[in-house]
């Protein structure tokens, strides 16, 4: 099989590799939409790739009317889709479908969330792209796979959650089952993805074939079990709902000092005895059952009683401070703005500006990996809907004026 790539330059894409990444010269198509796929694609812009983010004319990724919006731009939008190109087609139309195979011809990488089995009705599954294009990485994410009897249904964020078992160990003793604050599911999902694909890349510069990446949310979900998984697999009992106590450690969880609430993790009982330096001066005495993880997970409900009277004597910012002095894990409970706000923060750059076509200035989560000789970059904010229509079918498939504005007259861009 020969081994030479198709045209991948789109004009007016730098790809020197400081700006661009360890990604740059990579073209990724964007069909996915809401958040899973477009995570993924948006992680793999970061690095440099250049995303070509495939919407509906008219009206765009759905999440596009989802509230709070900035103006009339949706933040849930801008969240995920930085760094990306819009085109706008129709692939229930046939010329749609041509344009779509056009651009695959040239493409690196496909990545589609649509419910299972709907590509294959348009004639866009991962076989058919590959009779287009050996070389390219498809990767579907779906809520349960390509394959097993529940593969056609739809999966959102919170029935996965519901269904993997997460939300039955999330929430209080006795109170309902939980689902966990941020999208997981979905988060988790979006990260496998890329790293599928990464991987798929990387088997296809060995043997310069692509191949299919099949993510399921409800994959992701179970391989986040861990040790809960484990522990039922192993015939140890099923878990069950703690809180945020934890099963295997203590004290790891919340106290509360005279002002406010913070997190303690001992995670050893090497931390265990730094903790007891630190509380002894205003006396707390330990005993001799608390020596050892296992008799304090025993006599937790003690244990924790025992330190919240210790703890309420003096506000969080002192114990904070003595606790880290120690070397022992804590933290505030912050909100999300004081989380977004702190010196870590800025130091990490992980909150980032940028200029929007609309917006102007506006900011956003930065970049997580750091790499030091090839770093992640803003190159373009998150796009408006369709427009780099002219780029991308006009600069970068060769479509004429006249062709163009023929098919968006006919509603297939």
């Amino acid at each position: 099989m020969s081994l030479r790539r198709p045209s991948l330059e789109i004009p007016g894409e730098a790809l020197s590799e400081v700006d661009r990444g360890p990604l740059g010269g990579i073209v990724v198509l964007d069909a996915s939409r809401t958040l899973s796929g477009p995570y993924c694609t948006m992680l793999l812009a970061d690095m440099g790739a250049t995303v070509v983010k495939i919407e509906q004319p008219g009206q765009g990724d759905p999440s596009r009317g989802w509230p709070p919006f900035l103006r009339d731009e949706s933040t849930y939008f801008l969240s995920v889709n930085r760094n990306k190109r819009s085109v706008t087609l129709d692939l229930r139309q046939p010329d749609g479908r041509r344009l779509l195979c056009d651009m695959a011809s040239r493409a690196d990488v496909f990545v589609e969330n649509f419910k299972t089995g709907f590509l294959s009705g348009l004639g866009l599954d991962f076989p058919a792209l590959h009779r287009v294009n050996p070389r390219l990485v498809y990767c579907s994410i779906s809520g349960y796979g390509q394959t097993g009897p529940r593969r056609q249904e739809t999966g959102f964020d919170l029935t996965i959650q519901a269904e993997s078992g997460i939300m039955d160990v999330t929430g209080q003793p006795d109170g309902p089952p939980t689902k966990v604050g941020v999208p997981l599911t979905d988060v988790t999902a979006a990260l496998y993805a890329a790293y599928g694909v990464l991987a798929a890349l990387r088997a296809r510069d060995r043997t310069g074939s692509g191949q299919l990446v099949d993510v399921a949310l409800f994959d992701a979900a179970l391989s986040l079990l861990t040790f809960q998984a484990s522990g039922v697999l192993a015939g140890t009992g099923e878990p069950r709902r703690l809180g945020n106590l934890h099963p295997s450690l203590a004290p790891y969880e919340v106290f509360r000092a005279s002002d406010a609430s913070f997190a303690l993790g001992v995670g050893t009982d090497a931390l265990w005895n730094r903790l007891c330096a630190v509380l002894t001066a205003h006396g707390f005495s330990s005993e001799p059952a608390f020596a050892t993880n296992a008799g304090r997970i025993e006599r937790r409900d003690t244990l924790h009683q025992r330190l919240e009277e210790v703890f309420a004597r003096r506000p969080t910012g002192h114990w904070l401070a003595a606790l880290r002095e120690a070397g022992i894990p804590c933290g505030l409970i912050r909100t999300v703005r004081g989380a977004l706000e702190g010196e870590q923060v800025a130091a990490r750059e992980m909150v980032r500006e940028m200029e929007h076509p609309a917006l102007g200035k506006i900011r956003s989560v930065g970049i997580p990996v750091k790499l030091s000789a090839t770093p992640g970059s803003f190159r373009r904010s998150p796009p408006l809907l369709g427009g780099d229509n002219e780029e991308i079918y006009g600069g970068w498939l060769g479509i004429s004026a006249a062709e163009l504005q023929d098919l968006k007259s006919r509603g297939v861009v």
